[in-house]
């Protein structure tokens, strides 16, 4: 039976929440999670750098298979969701120079895959997380949490496009 490493990620400029997990057989196991954080006080080009640095060190630590990203949900504060936008695309733009095959879900998706329920508050994911990967305690802070569930998510609801590595 393969081992698949999936590296999940909660995007942002503040902080960028990770995890890894490792998949086989429907059994999980935590490889390393954290967070990337750039200081608000931070030019907005060097905090990218510093999300692209980070990313990058995690990736050619864990070789994870694939990368699992949050869609942006956008909120009524557009100034912040362009600066969100921003560090996706260097998240983004690391995966891929590195080769690491990309999939995109929404949070509906996340929490429907994690919880069972789509519209589930912050609270079930964490706790669902929290039981499904037999951690002591709720990661912290809440966007490792969400990484995490991210990771989940593709394992469960990307299976067809796990069968691919699977069948490799």
């Amino acid at each position: 039976m393969k081992i698949i490493i999936i590296f999940g990620i909660d995007p942002g400029l503040a902080i960028v929440g990770w995890g890894v997990i490792e998949y086989k057989g429907n059994k999980f196991k935590v490889l390393g999670f954290g967070s990337v954080q750039t200081p608000s006080s931070m030019k907005t080009e060097d905090r990218l750098v510093e999300i692209f640095e980070g990313i990058n060190d995690i990736i050619k630590k864990y070789k994870p298979d694939c990368m699992a990203v949050e869609e942006l949900f956008w909120n009524t504060n557009q100034t912040t969701g362009i600066r969100v936008s921003e560090a996706r695309g260097v998240i983004l733009l690391c995966a891929a120079k590195l080769g690491i095959p990309i999939y995109e879900y929404t949070p509906l998706q996340v929490k429907q895959a994690v919880v069972g329920y789509g519209r589930a508050e912050k609270k079930q994911v964490i706790s669902m997380v929290t039981m499904l990967l037999k951690l002591e305690k709720p990661p912290k802070p809440d966007d490792t949490a969400d990484a995490l569930a991210i990771a989940v998510c593709h394992a469960h609801c990307g299976a067809s496009r796990l069968a691919e590595y699977f069948n490799k």
